[in-house]
């Protein structure tokens, strides 16, 4: 079947088995209201938008291998039977705005384009009594709903929809999705402007005229904005006004004690998605580690191997300084390229993790060559090993300062300064301090040691004791036994 102009079938019953399989739309179609008992669009070509609004699907529908070339409306459609796209094409999005999914909808192996999306604003999905299908590690990063508030409970839907099938970058995706429009929602709860407090200046700076101001402030004066789109409700407040004003308006009380609260909660949920993806991506997470301990290393080598030039210098031998350049250079483009690959923001990323780990450490070490050192063992490693253990081991337990104990003391010696592999021992410190893991026991010695230095090494002891934590969570989120083990 060819339809070279427009088709429009609304209302239309179609009470038998239809068959339109392989036909191709060069026009706009209408399908709007129509009741199919059983249908097979397979192979058809779309290629302008289709439209299936409040569509209801009684039986088996067919969309597989389909091709859309414009978007594709299912608004207010209803479900009744399994519906497959299986293998279709997308180009633009697919809207399944407050249909009703009661059976099954299949996207297994479809393909969709940079810019398509599946909208699924206040969709009417029970992950009890129906199921989304689609590809693993795909159908999950198409889903989009417009803001956080009423598409909650969709959602977590989708979300459980996932876990029982066993997708769980799927459903951590779709979580991602979510905890991103929080964000979003907390930033307009400490930025935007309540309609029940606000002066008519504050609602014209918004963009609203004079006249519409005044009548919001007369509305809030009476009867407060519950929500939102109680705005719609107005006669002097338009879609398009609305639309320009919807993401910059609150309606719950506020004051400063309020929004101090959400940005402390802005901060820890943005340094969440930033860092780990809310805990779904280790290989974001890694990479944050490894720069992290790399710069670490940096610091504590710097250190303790460059404390003066006069009266008698101390300073590293330039075979170290080139292997401790070329060593932590190459680790460095190690942790940037796994962070470039698995996060969507690598910038912000990136200046997340300067923001934790730059300001105090060169601080600190500033404060140290400024005032600087005049202590015993100036000539000592401030690092010492433990020359009777060597084995891999968990150190989570462990300080970073040695025991006190004399007996314990004895079996540590300082770094050899004198050694070419020498530069290795600080990365070790720095990565058991971090990751707390590792095969040598390398502790910061108890005596003669500037408080400076000790408060470097315990921040970072600090900060991978947090990491950790996160490292773990994020771990226990995607491995997928592990994951149904704690979430069912």
């Amino acid at each position: 079947m060819l339809f070279a102009g427009r088709a429009r079938f609304d209302q239309a019953l179609f009470g038998g088995s239809t068959d339109w399989q392989g036909a191709r739309f060069y026009d706009n179609v209408r399908f709007a209201q129509a009741d199919f008992q059983r249908a097979n669009f397979s192979r058809s070509h779309w290629q302008k938008p289709a439209d299936f609004e409040q569509t209801a699907f009684r039986g088996p529908i067919s969309f597989q291998k389909s091709r859309f070339e414009q978007a594709l409306f299912l608004t207010e459609a209803r479900f009744e039977a399994a519906v497959t796209f299986r293998r279709a094409q997308f180009q633009q999005p697919l809207s399944l705005r407050g249909a009703h999914i009661l059976s099954q909808l299949d996207f297994g192996d479809a393909r969709f384009a940079s810019t398509a999306t599946i909208n699924v604003a206040d969709l009417d999905f029970n992950a009890s009594e129906a199921k989304i299908l689609g590809s693993p590690g795909q159908i999950g990063r198409v889903f989009s709903v417009p803001t956080l508030e009423s598409n909650e409970t969709v959602l977590r839907n989708l979300v459980r929809n996932f876990r029982l099938l066993e997708q769980v970058g799927d459903a951590n995706q779709v979580e991602y999705t979510t905890e991103r429009l929080r964000l979003a929602h907390i930033q307009q709860q400490i930025l935007g402007v309540n309609l029940n407090q606000a002066a008519p200046a504050d609602l014209t700076a918004l963009g609203l005229n004079s006249q519409q101001a005044m009548a919001v402030a007369a509305r809030a004066a009476t009867q407060p904005f519950v929500s939102r789109t109680d705005l719609l409700a107005m006669e002097d407040i338009d879609l398009a006004t609305y639309l320009k004003v919807r993401d910059r308006v609150i309606t719950q009380p506020t004051n400063v004690l309020n929004r101090s609260g959400q940005l402390i909660r802005w901060l820890l949920l943005a340094g969440l998605l930033l860092l780990s993806h809310y805990g779904t991506n280790v290989g974001l997470i890694f990479s944050v580690g490894l720069i992290a301990t790399t710069l670490f290393a940096f610091f504590f080598w710097i250190l303790d191997r460059y404390r003066r030039r006069v009266p008698t210098p101390i300073v590293a031998t330039r075979t170290e300084i080139v292997s401790m350049v070329i060593g932590g250079s190459s680790t460095l483009a190690l942790a940037l390229s796994i962070l470039w690959q698995h996060s969507d923001r690598p910038l912000q990323t990136l200046a997340a993790v300067g923001v934790v780990v730059l300001p105090l450490p060169i601080g600190l070490m500033a404060r140290i060559y400024q005032q600087g050192r005049y202590h015993d063992l100036m000539e000592h490693s401030y690092f010492v090993k433990n020359g009777a253990l060597r084995q891999l081991q968990v150190l989570i337990a462990r300080l970073p300062v040695i025991p006190q104990y004399p007996f314990y003391r004895d079996r540590y010696l300082p770094l050899p300064t004198d050694r070419k592999w020498n530069w290795l021992s600080y990365f070790d410190f720095s990565f058991n301090n971090w990751f707390k893991f590792g095969f040598s026991d390398i502790r910061l010695r108890d005596q003669a040691v500037p408080g400076l230095i000790s408060t470097l090494v315990w921040y970072q002891w600090g900060l991978g004791t947090v990491y950790i934590s996160l490292l773990l969570w994020t771990l226990s989120r995607t491995i997928p036994g592990l994951n149904l083990l704690l979430y069912f």
